[in-house]
């Protein structure tokens, strides 16, 4: 099919800017699209939208407002309305009008010509899109990109990737790591979980989408990874949207790796106007980014945040990295948003090996001599297991969540259920923690001389699993706790790690069957308050049978026998 003989941004194209110095292609036949992508950076609100043809971009309608005291119903069915009238326009023309138009169809002959025929004018009927627009949000991560772009850029450099990507979070996420789609991405680079998993950590305890850094090291590795599939840059990066097979597959049936003539002749599988558009939007939010001035005015980029990081070397709590750091829990969080709920709730530890990033004016020293008083028995060298559940008979995923205080879509996530409807009797799902068990309570055999270790048993344990959990030998532990048979030990049980002398610290009390809180509370003479705070409980209602519970440093000798009871 021929190209429309007008374009409604032929002025603006003659502009086509400033020079850019580009290090990527950028065809001349693109620029329609270009100017497209460009006037909807800069020209076009999140308030207004373009109607326009999917296949020339220069083919623009009108613009509409949609201004924000609309309801998202008002919205669609504004969109829907303006869609569908200049559909019905195009159908009339294609019926072979050309007398008695009323003056917009006259105008919206215009753009396409004279000479175009009625086949064209039916096709283009069914090509009617809309696309909001864009320049609030752009100028917004103007701002927001200043906090990462020295990163981004030597990410890039050191991956060998072009330095004109450090302009694609504008496309992706306008700059906001919070930013998430309906299909799942996250993050700056909009990752999905699979491609993420196989450049970052992407669990249950860690999401590095979320970590601006971690992310844009990882877009350079697959920038830089589908390059050397491709060979091609401007493939390479639509590739970034459809995939290194899909565009491998674009190659061999067009037999080129021009991106124009992919661009305006392939139509495979699943080779949308998102991906036929991606190459072209990144070349226009290059050139807006690079003219930011021209565009917007005067845009003053955030700063970077001083951080200092430090490599955790072992698995620590949450709870006592505030206390160790003097730092509040909110000003972690903030500085981390990779670390998941999971973490922050006490379901699991920061783990090891994880670089922790902290605000470098708010500590009280230095971060390493901070991290480095976390005594030894508030280190691990495990992460806290993931508790099973066995699905019973008659049981459905809604009913499970609402047990464990979870939703079913976490549930669903953790075990990588598809259909959430579809599970059976037996099957074992991972839940979100360990809400059924306590971690260990030492991290390593205690030194000589020192505290004695304790661990709690959970349900599926086995002697040999505590022991690569903790570092002490099967037959150590059966020796120190009087074990005969390796597999007699139960749910609840409290097995020593370590021998020494006279035992010192805290009396624990072992949670029993029919226990609550308040029950506890009251046989101990402790505050619930007290209680709750003293172990880090967020709920009341949430202990279980076999929990160890501090009760006081200085507990009276009343306490401790009672504790000891409580262990029979």
């Amino acid at each position: 099919m021929r190209l429309p003989s007008r374009c409604l941004y032929a002025a603006c194209l003659l502009f086509a800017a400033l020079p850019l110095h580009a290090e990527l292609p950028r065809p001349p036949g693109l620029e329609p699209e270009i100017g497209f992508w460009r006037h909807i950076f800069t020209g076009v609100t999140t308030e207004q939208a373009v109607i326009h043809d999917n296949r020339h971009l220069g083919i623009v309608y009108t613009t509409i407002e949609l201004p924000r005291g609309l309801s998202p119903a008002e919205r669609s069915q504004r969109r829907e309305q303006v869609v569908r009238e200049y559909s019905e326009i195009l159908t009339r023309l294609a019926s072979g009008r050309r007398s008695g138009l009323s003056a917009e169809e006259r105008r919206v002959l215009a753009l396409w010509g004279e000479e175009v025929s009625n086949d064209e004018l039916r096709e283009a009927a069914r090509r009617v899109r809309i696309q909001q627009g864009l320049s609030d949000r752009f100028e917004q991560g103007l701002v927001r990109a200043g906090q990462w772009r020295v990163h981004i850029r030597e990410s890039l450099r050191t991956h060998g990737v072009p330095l004109a990507l450090d302009a694609l979070p504008h496309v992706e996420s306008s700059f906001d790591p919070n930013a998430g789609s309906h299909a799942g991405a996250l993050g700056l680079w909009q990752f999905m979980a699979g491609t993420g998993r196989q450049y970052m950590r992407v669990d249950d305890v860690l999401d590095e989408r979320r970590d601006p850094y971690r992310s844009s090291e990882a877009a350079a590795r697959l920038l830089r990874d589908n390059h050397a599939e491709l060979g091609s840059w401007p493939v390479a990066i639509t590739a970034y949207n459809h995939g290194v097979g899909g565009m491998r597959r674009a190659l061999r049936e067009m037999g080129t790796d021009d991106i124009e003539t992919i661009v305006r002749q392939y139509s495979g599988p699943r080779f949308g106007f998102a991906s036929r558009n991606f190459y072209v939007s990144l070349l226009a939010a290059y050139e807006a980014d690079r003219n930011a001035e021209h565009y917007f005015g005067a845009v003053r980029p955030a700063s970077p945040r001083p951080a200092a990081v430090v490599v955790m070397s072992d698995y620590i709590s949450v709870d006592v990295l505030e206390q160790a750091l003097g730092l509040p829990r909110a000003a972690l969080r903030e500085y981390n948003p990779a670390l998941l709920g999971s973490v922050w709730q006490g379901r699991k530890h920061v783990p090891r090996g994880y670089a922790l990033r902290l605000p470098q004016g708010q500590l009280q020293g230095s971060a390493d001599q901070l991290l480095a008083s976390v005594p030894p028995s508030a280190r691990f060298r495990n992460q806290v297991p993931d508790a099973l559940h066995s699905v019973r008979p008659g049981e459905s995923l809604s009913v499970i969540a609402r047990r464990y205080n979870t939703s079913v879509a976490e549930l669903a996530r953790l075990n990588g259920l598809d259909n959430r409807h579809l599970i059976r009797a037996g099957q074992q799902l991972r839940l979100p923690g360990a809400q059924a068990a306590p971690a260990v309570a030492s991290a390593a055999p205690p030194a000589a001389g020192g505290t004695v270790g304790t661990y709690v048993v959970r349900p599926g344990d086995s002697l040999s699993l505590i022991a690569t959990r903790t570092g002490v030998p099967v037959g150590t532990l059966a020796a120190l706790n009087g074990i005969s048979d390796a597999h007699l030990i139960r749910p609840g049980q409290e097995l020593r790690l370590g021998s020494s002398g006279a035992e010192t610290g805290p009396a624990i009390y072992v949670v029993r069957r029919g226990d609550s809180l308040s029950r506890i509370a009251e046989r101990t003479g402790i505050p619930v308050a007290t209680l709750m705070s003293l172990n880090g409980l967020p709920d009341a209602h949430r202990i279980f049978v076999g929990q160890r519970l501090r009760l006081r440093a200085d507990a009276p000798s009343s306490l401790v026998r009672l504790a000891a009871e409580g262990q029979q």
